[in-house]
């Protein structure tokens, strides 16, 4: 960068970042704002004795976020935040952009004004708190920088707090405890009534009335233990971080309750507040992307996002065909089959190919197999044959257990077998352990040409940008349950949007062709039903994000089906994301574009709805709308509906009839 460059970038940055050189008191000791200028971050030093570290976010000029404390609490040495003064700071301002092998967009801006403020203390304790404000949020993290005493650093709580600045609705997924699939229900509760036991996970949606949306995260969790929030006891309308036990690689959590062992030098991921006027409008955010490093993989080139064929959903006994179903090859011949006669370029094996010969039941095998050896009913060699004739690329699951054991064997043999991807399952923890196998898998992975789908996952922290061949993860009570309960409702697909989805994409596996209404749902293992209409389910392809996207009936399901059109069109992938309106709970309509082509997909709960779509979105010029809506009587018939074309542009505005869990999916594409 030429000297007259640096200086007019340093210039820019300072008319963003306002330092005080001498703080009274609640005066800010620096701030930094957002590019468009309608989101400010404010952080205040602990100029009484005996006082915190603080910030404060507002929005549109208003507060959303009041003062919140800020700090780490260490086992055996003090704290770092209480009495700290900040010693100087260093403005930033970054304008760029990048481009990624697959995601919500093809190309992402990264485009923020930060501020790293540092900090002093009693015995010469120093932390950096680093800060960006973009336009859809603000983000910050602890630096601890070098120094004398700290070499070895066991952090027991992070004082970090988040005040909201009314009593706000909002959405939490509380769970059991640290260790979980995050499969379960969102509620809707204001933030004064939670309950201060309650586990909640991230992303936590709140609104903030007459302010603006608010959704908490994390990003770029490396060296660390995944972060929860609780309700604090003694601020009304505030939660405060939690962090998972340390725990070994057994999931043994320490005894002294230390959550992070580590050493200066050291960086906190990122806690993040995307901020929007709408909540569908974080939906279109990259920013947990944005505060990752940049890809490590040279050549990606190998990556490919997709839809797969899925035996798991079936069950073992497919209709009306001629052979035994099973984990056997011939009905895995028969899901390779209809993925190339679909044109989809996977096919995903899931559990049970490999050989498990301590097994006892009909899950032990999960964690005992041997992913290097295939059982007696699955002829690998004939199944890779086949699939290569039939230009279908295998997926094939494993345990993580089974994965720890045998990576450094499995991964280079998956890659000389022409194994696609890797889909690894049960860790349902986010402890440092945990995290950094994460990134271990993550790596060896790329090293072999194998992309990776996390089940049993802790929720996504933006790992893809640094590893882009992490393609999509759980995390989610997704389809599967509807093969034993009835909790996977309309209500909680127009919930995940706003919630789960804002972290990144996840592995939900829609496809059920088998819909029904509540009078009619039965929950099965086999012929599983989906507790939707037929053009709901379809909207979720369009709405919901994965790059590797299930498609999970029967194949016999799909034959002679006209919507099945729609999913075999569909992309995994995409150029652009608009929100187009929709509240959690209720409703969502989003609009997607793949090259010259749009989706549109939009769902209800169990309220009838109707709504309008303009399509300001489009480009100029003619196109012609292919539309799958509820049919008229898709109320007692969820799998009708009704299949219409007409020209549009981008003056149009389209009329969307939703039936009680019902939907509505659009390709809109040029005119020829």
């Amino acid at each position: 960068m030429s000297a007259l460059r640096a200086v007019a970038v340093c210039l820019l940055a300072l008319l963003a970042v306002e330092i005080a050189p001498a703080q009274a008191k609640d005066e800010p000791a620096a701030k930094v704002t957002s590019p468009d200028g309608q989101i400010t971050l404010l952080l205040f030093d602990a100029a009484a004795p005996g006082a915190d570290l603080r910030y404060a976010v507002e929005f549109h000029g208003r507060r959303i976020i009041e003062e919140s404390k800020l700090g780490l609490e260490l086992d055996g040495q003090p704290a770092l935040g209480p009495g700290m003064r900040m010693t100087g700071s260093q403005p930033e301002t970054v304008d760029e952009s990048y481009t990624i092998p697959v995601g919500k967009t093809s190309t992402v801006r990264n485009h923020y004004n930060g501020v790293r403020a540092e900090f002093a203390g009693a015995g010469d304790r120093k932390l950096t708190i680093e800060a960006r404000a973009f336009d859809d949020g603000v983000a910050f993290r602890y630096i601890m920088p070098d120094q004398s005493g700290y070499k070895q650093v066991k952090i027991t709580h992070e004082d970090t707090e988040f005040t909201f600045a009314k009593d706000a609705p909002a959405y939490p997924l509380i769970l059991d405890g640290f260790q979980s699939s995050y499969e379960d229900e969102y509620v809707l509760r204001n933030v004064s009534s939670l309950h201060a036991d309650w586990l909640i996970a991230l992303p936590f949606l709140a609104n903030v009335p007459g302010v603006g949306w608010v959704g908490i995260t994390e990003a770029d969790i490396e060296n660390y233990a995944g972060m929860y929030l609780r309700k604090s006891k003694e601020r009304g309308f505030s939660v405060h971080a939690e962090l998972a036990p340390h725990c070994n690689e057994a999931g043994t959590a320490d005894p002294e309750g230390v959550a992070v062992v580590t050493a200066a030098p050291f960086s906190s991921p990122w806690r993040v507040l995307m901020i929007a006027d709408e909540p569908g409008r974080m939906i279109e955010s990259n920013i947990v992307l944005n505060l990752n490093p940049p890809s490590k993989i040279a050549d990606a080139s190998w990556i490919h996002a997709g839809k797969a064929a899925w035996d798991w959903w079936s069950g073992e006994a497919a209709p009306s065909v001629h052979f035994k179903t099973g984990m056997n090859t011939a009905t895995m011949e028969h899901y390779i089959d209809f993925a190339s006669a679909s044109g989809l370029p996977y096919m995903l094996i899931d559990a049970g190919w490999a050989l498990a010969p301590e097994r006892k039941g009909p899950q032990d095998y999960a964690a005992v197999a041997d992913i290097t050896k295939t059982t007696p009913e699955i002829d690998m060699p004939e199944l890779l044959r086949y699939a290569k004739q039939k230009n279908v690329k295998l997926w094939l699951w494993a345990h993580w257990t089974s994965v720890n054991k045998y990576m450094d064997q499995a991964f280079p043999l998956f890659e000389k077998w022409g194994i696609a991807g890797v889909k690894i399952d049960f860790m349902n923890r986010d402890d440092q352990w945990m995290v950094d196998w994460y990134r271990r898998v993550a790596a060896t992975a790329a090293a072999h040409h194998l992309m990776v789908d996390f089940h049993g996952a802790f929720k996504p922290d933006g790992l893809r940008r640094t590893y882009p061949n992490v393609m999509t993860r759980e995390g989610v009570m997704g389809k599967e349950y509807l093969k034993w309960s009835a909790e996977v409702t309309p209500a909680h697909n127009a919930t995940l949007p706003y919630t789960r989805m804002l972290a990144g994409p996840m592995d939900y596996t829609p496809g059920a062709f088998g819909n029904a209404n509540l009078e009619t749902f039965v929950p099965r293992q086999k012929e599983p039903m989906g507790l939707n209409t037929r053009a709901q389910e379809l909207a979720l392809y369009v709405i919901f994000e994965s790059e590797f996207e299930m498609v999970s009936d029967y194949p016999e399901h799909y034959a002679g089906q006209k919507e099945f059109d729609f999913i075999r069109r569909v992309p995994a992938t995409w150029d652009e994301v608009r929100f187009l309106g929709g509240l959690p709970m209720q409703w969502i309509a989003l609009a997607r574009r793949s090259g010259a082509d749009w989706y549109v997909g939009s769902l209800t709960n169990w309220d009838s709805l109707s709504v309008k779509i303009p399509l300001s979105f489009l480009g100029p010029g003619k196109y012609v709308a292919e539309i799958y809506s509820d049919a008229p009587d898709a109320a007692e018939q969820p799998t009708h509906t009704t299949l219409t074309r007409q020209p549009v542009d981008r003056s149009s505005v389209l009329d969307v009839q939703m039936a009680p869990g019902g939907g509505n999916a659009m390709w809109i594409h040029p005119a020829q």
